[in-house]
């Protein structure tokens, strides 16, 4: 949208998924990216065929901890995802019989380990960490999710309110999704640098671990853990 074909189509504006929501739920913006976990408190139409998503190890989104996954009792976040908030609860409610008293934290790992059993590190902060260094037990939620599952996780879609997701809009983004994924050397070597990261491991993450293009498969996995979700709705961060 800022180079293809879709350029100029839509206003603009850069934030994380969370603040995506904020905005969608202010009427601030009419589309966003948002959690997944969104759709159980705002009333969005999903634009199909578009998101964020895993079917294996996604290596963005890390549990961290000082001890086995089934005796942490305490849990620092970095709470810019939603999702992957939830999707920790879940994980060590359902897979592991864990249910840890959860803290708002900035994502520094040694102070969250300071803290807490355990840390939630997502985004980049997660990919700067080499996970088989660390003398730490370290779970990739994506893994974890479709081990336990069998299923994909979604952690973000592109929604918005019903008047604005019109089969125009809807074609726009696809489109724009296929003319990116068709460019993936050009954003290795635009972001890469940028945020300080190797081309390995930003073509590694951004074809091996991220899908874009959803189906229903996809869709099924998010339906599970929506209500999955939902059934631990309402416990504190």
């Amino acid at each position: 949208m800022l180079h293809g074909p879709q350029k100029g189509i839509f206003e603009l504006d850069f934030r994380v998924p969370s603040g995506c929501a904020e905005q969608l739920a202010s009427g601030a913006a009419d589309i966003g990216i948002v959690p997944s976990f969104e759709l159980t408190r705002q009333d969005l139409e999903i634009i199909p065929g578009v998101g964020i998503a895993c079917h294996g190890a996604v290596r963005s989104i890390l549990l961290v901890s000082s001890r086995a996954a089934g005796e942490i009792r305490t849990l620092a976040v970095d709470s810019s995802s939603r999702t992957s908030v939830q999707l920790a609860r879940v994980i060590l409610e359902r897979r592991y019989g864990a249910e840890p008293v959860m803290t708002a934290h900035a994502p520094d790992l040694e102070a969250m380990l300071r803290v807490a059993d355990a840390a939630l590190i997502i985004g980049d902060p997660a990919l700067r960490i080499e996970p088989e260094c660390l003398p730490y037990h370290v779970y990739d939620l994506g893994a974890e999710w479709v081990e336990m599952t069998g299923l994909p996780m979604v952690f973000a879609v592109w929604a918005g309110r019903r008047a604005s997701v019109t089969p125009p809009v809807a074609e726009a983004f696809r489109e724009s999704c296929r003319y990116g994924l068709g460019r993936i050397e050009e954003i290795v070597a635009a972001e890469g640098p940028r945020r300080g990261f190797s081309a390995r491991l930003v073509r590694e993450y951004l074809t091996n671990h991220i899908v874009h293009e959803l189906g229903p498969r996809d869709y099924e996995g998010m339906e599970l853990f929506l209500r999955y979700a939902r059934e631990g709705a309402g416990r504190p961060v």
